[in-house]
């Protein structure tokens, strides 16, 4: 496919404002009258809150306001606002509000709550036992579409030993093919236990808000890796209808998932200035982000794997603990049986899981969730059944790996454009994986060379959303983007899909979002690699909405019927006399005067009722182009990615460099190739952390973390990546998309921890730590064949 724009690189509108500091993230904002709001979080990881004794801090002077959980929406089992019963450290308690920031801490600090403390639980498994502590007072399980209620298993579960997942009965399950006979008739069958290690997100930008209401409508000013995707649920959180929620969001300082949707603090400061008839500015320190920043989900789980003598798997039974955090989280251990499914092509397969809390920080999509937990957990398995198959390690992910039109899972639902085993040969190639496997061992001095590969899958778009477009008097087009600027440009590469079909030079077009009075529609999460994809399709539909009404618009002025026209730049040309021209800006202005469709006073009955608002209100404008994403789609549309590193292991120290790194990725047609280097480069060394150091950790006995922070609980650097990281594609087109582009911000998180993993494990011979993630001590111990600190299950530990 040839582009104009369309896989160029562009500067997107916003660039100028980040590196110069103009650019206003929610905690810049001012606003006459604005009063501080301050925490007041739990010390305690469960406990009952029985009294509050405020009188002290009401009088001191500059204290506003105080709100406590009574005064607030409560959610059963959610992330709740503010809660009278803390499940986890730092879960809020109350609020004040003063007229600065020390006024308000010093308040915090001069009321009185007498806790309750209650019993609480740091592992899933412990919970589970027959003298196990449920992390709420309502239950031990829970989660999305799952009633919360205590389970126990029985002490015959937990027969197998430490090393071994209990039998205890799951919670859901799913099956495909013969399970029995795959096991049955395999060369080889591997069955391993294993951890993946809760995480925080760690985002720059903490989540700080800014609310105040004018005129019965309440404005936030929040940070958001979304924009009109979050504003139902977060008016719900106010207690407003939408359409009376004023939402500003024009940069987002990071989010990987936790700012996806709407999250209960975020309206904490709505209510406060409802109470104080105040703006109420909340500023969240970056010791209060690790608390309330949301985590990924760690899992405790089993695999057992069979495989022929070519490598192909007949059977996979996987069995998984989910870590919820104290409040119900996401449906990552889901989406892991999901991934297996997409990624392995199993003949036959089992997938069983169980949502459990513990009094440990929430957890919520992180960057892959699910399906990059599993890739860290399953590829060194894989690297495993190679080396006893003595198949090579990139041969036996290609013989498994989907192909076009594959299906998947229980119901052998189709998917669209896979090309994993086209990103596994090109990333082979360009890594040089013949020759670097020859160095696999190879010690200098103290050092030893490792070689990894490692894949991930994500799914990587949506549809059924809506696209608004409108070109005014003046010429210009403007785009309509209800997307979140997430830090990804999805939001102006998705803009480029209108001016490409409507043959508009960049310089005259204007992206309008960040601001729901900017007449923004209903548009998709900006999350799960899907933006891309979905937003696409919905400018494509309201671009061909206003290539219709063009074409329409010209018939009617200068005769003839509509398919006797085309587009040129800017302008409406007839086919058989290039000279008869409408230009777009005459044709803007006729829209005015005709009315009805042709000027936003007639929508299509379909749009969302946020996009119903947004068009109301530019109607009369311009000539509006508005329409739902009624395009086929049918099933699911992956997104790949194949990592390839080579690493020196210290085996006097434990240290582990990565020398080099490449990232071979299924993206469909590149939209923005400065974009999506930055985003393979940035997913994959997140993809470092995870795999090398990045965990919670909390001490069993008392209940409190020992790694609040960026220092003790350390994200990677640009130091911890690779010397050389190399980004490629695939460029193959998706589909089932009209520009035949996808999304792919997740799969080189997983599969470059996996490759990593996979490294550090050739390059000690193979040795599993099955336990993400690999710490130098762990290493060291391993060489010394010193037993590690912990049970081999055990999570939340150094």
């Amino acid at each position: 496919m040839a582009y104009r724009l369309i896989g160029k690189d562009f500067l997107p509108p916003d660039v100028v404002a980040k590196v110069t500091g103009r650019a206003k993230y929610a905690e810049d904002f001012r606003v006459d009258g604005m009063l501080h709001a301050k925490l007041l979080t739990s010390p305690l990881p469960h406990a009952r809150v029985t009294s509050i004794d405020a009188s002290r801090a009401l009088r001191i002077p500059g204290v506003v306001a105080i709100l406590t959980a009574d005064e607030v929406p409560q959610e059963p089992a959610g992330n709740p606002i503010l809660t009278n019963e803390p499940t986890f450290v730092g879960a809020p308690v109350l609020a004040v509000a003063a007229i600065d920031e020390l006024t308000a801490a010093e308040a915090v600090d001069a009321i009185t709550v007498v806790w309750e403390p209650l019993p609480f639980s740091f592992d899933p498994l412990a919970s589970l036992s027959p003298s196990g502590v449920t992390a709420r007072s309502d239950g031990n399980v829970g989660g999305v579409g799952v009633e919360v209620k205590t389970v126990t298993w029985e002490a015959g579960d937990f027969a197998g030993g430490d090393a071994r997942l209990p039998s205890g009965k799951m919670g859901e399950s799913w099956q495909f093919g013969d399970l029995d006979g795959g096991f049955a008739n395999a060369k080889l069958v591997l069955e391993e236990s294993f951890v993946t290690a809760s995480m925080p997100h760690h985002t720059m930008e903490t989540r700080s808000a800014l609310a105040y209401w004018r005129n019965g409508k309440c404005f936030v000013h929040g940070s958001s890796q979304s924009h009109t995707f979050i504003i139902p649920r977060l008016a719900r959180y106010i207690g407003v209808e939408p359409e009376n929620l004023v939402f500003i969001g024009e940069f987002c300082g990071g989010g990987f998932g936790s700012k996806g949707g709407a999250y209960p603090l975020m309206a904490l400061p709505a209510h406060l200035a409802k109470k104080t008839g105040r703006p109420v500015m909340m500023r969240i320190s970056r010791a209060e982000e690790y608390f309330l920043g949301s985590g990924r989900h760690g899992f405790q789980g089993k695999l057992k794997i069979g495989f022929a003598a070519d490598g192909r798997i007949t059977a996979l039974d996987v069995r998984l603990i989910q870590d919820q955090g104290g409040v119900i989280g996401a449906t990552d251990y889901r989406s892991a049986g999901e991934g297996l499914a997409v990624v392995y092509q199993p003949l036959a397969m089992r997938w069983s899981g169980l949502p459990v809390f513990t009094n440990t920080p929430p957890c919520g999509p992180m960057r892959g969730p699910g399906q990059n937990q599993m890739a860290a957990a399953i590829e060194p398995l894989i690297d495993k059944a190679a080396r006893q198959l003595g198949i090579d390690r990139v041969a036996i992910r290609a013989v498994n790996a989907p192909a076009v039109q594959s299906t998947f899972g229980p119901k052998s639902e189709p998917m669209s454009s896979c090309y994993l085993k086209e990103a596994l040969d090109k990333g082979a190639k360009a890594f040089g994986w013949e020759a670097r496997a020859l160095r696999s061992g190879q010690r200098r001095g103290s050092k030893v060379i490792g070689i990894g590969v490692g894949q991930a899958f994500h799914s990587a778009g949506f549809n059924g959303f809506d696209g608004l477009l409108r070109i005014t008097p003046d010429g210009k087009l403007h785009v309509h983007s209800g997307v979140g600027n997430l830090g990804t440009y999805s939001y102006a590469g998705t803009s480029r899909v209108a001016a490409e079909l409507l043959n508009y030079a960049w310089d005259r077009v204007v992206i309008e979002h960040g601001d729901s009075r900017r007449a923004l529609p209903w548009n998709s999460v900006q999350a799960g690699s899907n933006t891309t994809f979905t937003e696409a399709r919905t400018n494509y539909v309201a671009a061909m909405d206003i290539r219709r009404k063009l074409l329409a618009i010209a018939a009617k002025d200068l005769g003839g019927a509509p398919d006797d026209y085309d587009l040129g730049a800017e302008q409406v040309v007839a086919k058989a006399d290039p000279a008869k021209v409408l230009t777009f800006a005459q044709a803007a202005r006729r829209a005015v005067q005709l009315g009805g469709a042709f000027s936003g006073q007639d929508l299509p009955s379909d749009i969302h009722a946020i996009t119903r608002q947004a068009a109301t209100a530019i109607a009369g404008t311009g000539l509006i182009g508005v329409a739902k994403d009624n395009l086929p789609k049918n099933g699911l549309v992956p997104g790949f990615c194949a990592a390839f590193v080579e690493i020196e292991l210290d085996v006097e120290t434990g240290q582990v460099t990565i020398l080099d790194h490449l990232a071979s990725c299924d993206v469909g047609i590149v939209v923005h190739p400065q974009s999506i280097d930055t985003q393979i480069k940035g997913g994959s060394l997140m993809g470092i952390g995870m795999a090398r150091f990045e965990r919670r950790v909390y001490d069993p006995r008392i209940g409190l973390p020992a790694n609040v922070g960026l220092t003790q609980a350390k994200p990677p650097s640009w130091l911890d990546g690779a010397a050389s990281s190399v980004a490629a594609t695939v460029d193959a087109p998706e589909m089932q998309n009209p520009m035949g582009v996808k999304g792919v911000g997740e799969p080189p998180t997983g599969a470059t921890a996996a490759a990593v993993l996979c490294a550090i494990s050739d390059a000690m011979g193979g040795h599993l730590f099955n336990r993400v993630p690999v710490a130098i001590d762990m290493i060291i111990n391993a060489l010394a064949h010193q037993a590690p600190p912990h049970r081999p299950l055990q999570v939340h530990t150094v």
